[in-house]
């Protein structure tokens, strides 16, 4: 089954040029159709594919998906919306972005699926560079698996030009301890969400990153 036709993507394609509320007032019944009726239905037959995987995952796509308005006040970017739509499925949905779930973002440019952890705090941090340090072995198989660098590549994440001394020695073998975030993302082109196999695809990267992100749930809880 295809969840979503050619007028999703070309309703992302026409925001990127109209960006701003007339525009989007004049076509809310295309956008409420053909883009927010099917990313509800698909998140949550996804949820309901992953809480096999994950037991934990108790939410409804409600508590997953975020709003399409942006946030401008912070922002020198003032349109009005995002360019694609998002969810992060994990425990908490959006609400919880610290434990490692999975965050879909599907627009006109790309799809793409993200996991790791991307805020960390100093105690989180912590608790990554220590696993990473008493359990280097199992961190490196895991990174350098095949299908994990087919997809996803590497670890990835703004980095510190200073380290504690304390693990200064550790990172010349392991360089990932400079990160400050530690995520990875696998991406796809636009009209992957029209194929009927698309929910297959998500999970099918989601399995090849589940036992890097089980190895960060695993630092963090």
């Amino acid at each position: 089954m295809a969840y979503f036709t050619p007028a999703f993507i070309d309703f992302f394609h026409q925001l990127e040029i109209n960006n701003d509320r007339d525009w989007f007032s004049a076509h809310k019944p295309l956008y409420e159709k053909e883009v927010k009726k099917p990313f509800e239905v698909f998140v949550g037959d996804l949820i309901d594919r992953m809480q096999a995987v994950d037991r934990n995952l108790l939410i409804t796509p409600k508590d997953a998906i975020f709003r399409i308005y942006r946030d401008t006040r912070f922002s020198k970017d003032k349109t009005p919306y995002k360019t694609q739509v998002s969810a992060i499925i994990s425990p908490g949905g959006r609400k919880d972005m610290d434990y490692p779930g999975m965050y879909i973002e599907l627009g006109g440019k790309h799809v793409r699926v993200y996991s790791g952890s991307y805020q960390p705090d100093k105690n989180q941090l912590q608790k990554i560079r220590e696993k990473i340090i008493t359990e280097g072995k199992r961190f490196q198989t895991l990174v350098s698996n095949k299908d994990f660098v087919k997809y996803y590549g590497e670890v990835r994440g703004e980095k510190y030009k200073v380290l504690p001394k304390e693990i200064k020695a550790e990172a010349e073998n392991q360089p990932v301890l400079f990160n400050k975030q530690f995520y990875y993302f696998s991406e796809w082109k636009p009209d992957i969400v029209t194929k009927k196999d698309f929910l297959d695809q998500i999970m099918d990267r989601y399995m090849v990153a589940r036992p890097l992100t089980e190895f960060l749930i695993e630092a963090l809880t």
